[in-house]
């Protein structure tokens, strides 16, 4: 049965259970000579109770009504459809409940469509270069050994990009495994500025690495190290020309704080709120070769959520810009527990 039916027999039920004791009553108390009367009251009386409380019924399923209506615009595809927050308290918060769930669906769909045409973007640059490569090749226009590093380079970047959309297709999903287990934070972030030492000595980028103690906590190692790494990528880009990018892990409270910091020219107002969507890049003209595709620190971001973590960037004081996050996803031993290491520093 519909709300409007259940409503219209409480109206109902509502009205002639009163009337039957006041008919009953009404019989007892008067004479016969009134009992015409009586009744015409009786009668004139329930239909005014009946019809108050019909219009009173309509009233309330108004905006019941209206979000029907939105639903069914939202099923058949139409994102922008929003219901009418007005009636009593708790239609109204149905309806902004409603609303907010129809917004989240309207962004979602809108930040997928976006992902899907810069990736279609990203995807066409490489492989057109290969296109015209392999071309040149078949009308021997120029020698293997000369564009064989090109076609390596652009496959490389294919590669990266099909397994960053892997990863944030396995984010989004919650299909992201993570094997805990624990691990030394100082290890970490050693394996990390090695495996970077030869890219960030190519831009004349030192490394250093800032350890009050090494701090063991519960992660997936591998997970944290991509973190790591995308950080420290973005952080070489972006730092002064002969300067330097600093890895400092320091306890922070009742968690350990892991921050990548350059001393580069900072972050442009708004930039701390929009790194970390996919695909933006501070600079819209540089390309992926030059700057990446923008989802490096999209995949820090659903990393460290995916561990509970929070990830944040903010501008330095001294100058440069500064990315730090919360890497733990479980409880880490107490500060004394560990040891202590000197800074690392890679020429």
């Amino acid at each position: 049965m519909s709300i409007r039916a259940q409503l219209a027999v409480l109206a109902v039920a509502a009205v002639c259970l009163p009337l039957v004791v006041v008919v009953g009553s009404g019989l007892v108390m008067f004479g016969m000579h009134d009992e015409t009367k009586f009744w015409l009251v009786t009668v004139i009386s329930a239909l005014c109770a009946l019809g108050g409380a019909l219009l009173l019924g309509r009233h309330l399923l108004r905006p019941l009504d209206q979000l029907r209506a939105a639903s069914k615009r939202l099923a058949g595809g139409d994102l922008s459809a929003r219901a009418s927050e007005s009636g009593p308290r708790e239609l109204l918060e149905l309806g902004a409940a409603f609303n907010e769930m129809a917004a989240n669906l309207e962004q979602l769909f809108d930040a997928r469509r976006e992902l899907v045409a810069w990736a279609s973007h990203d995807l066409r640059t490489p492989l057109a270069s290969l296109r015209a490569m392999v071309e040149a090749l078949e009308d021997n226009v120029a020698e293997p050994a000369e564009y064989l590093p090109a076609i390596r380079a652009q496959t490389d970047l294919l590669s990266q990009l099909v397994e960053d959309l892997f990863e944030l297709a396995r984010i989004d999903s919650g299909a992201l495994a993570l094997e805990l287990r624990v691990a030394s934070l100082g290890d970490l972030v050693d394996s990390c500025l090695e495996s970077f030492e030869a890219d960030a000595r190519a831009r004349g980028v030192r490394l250093e690495s800032r350890l009050a103690a090494d701090q063991l906590v519960t992660v997936a190692p591998d997970k944290v190290q991509r973190v790591l790494l995308n950080l420290l990528a973005n952080a070489v880009r972006h730092a002064a020309p002969d300067g330097a990018v600093s890895v400092v892990v320091e306890p922070d409270a009742d968690h350990v704080v892991v921050a990548v910091e350059d001393d580069g020219e900072g972050l442009a107002p708004g930039a701390p709120q929009r790194m970390f969507e996919r695909f933006w890049r501070d600079d819209e003209s540089r390309t992926r070769a030059s700057g990446g595709a923008g989802l490096g620190l999209a995949i820090a971001q659903g990393l460290v959520h995916a561990h509970g973590g929070t990830i944040w960037a903010e501008n330095r004081q001294g100058g440069g810009a500064r990315v730090a996050f919360t890497p733990e996803a479980g409880s880490s031993p107490p500060i004394s527990w560990a040891r202590r290491r000197p800074p690392l520093r890679w020429a």
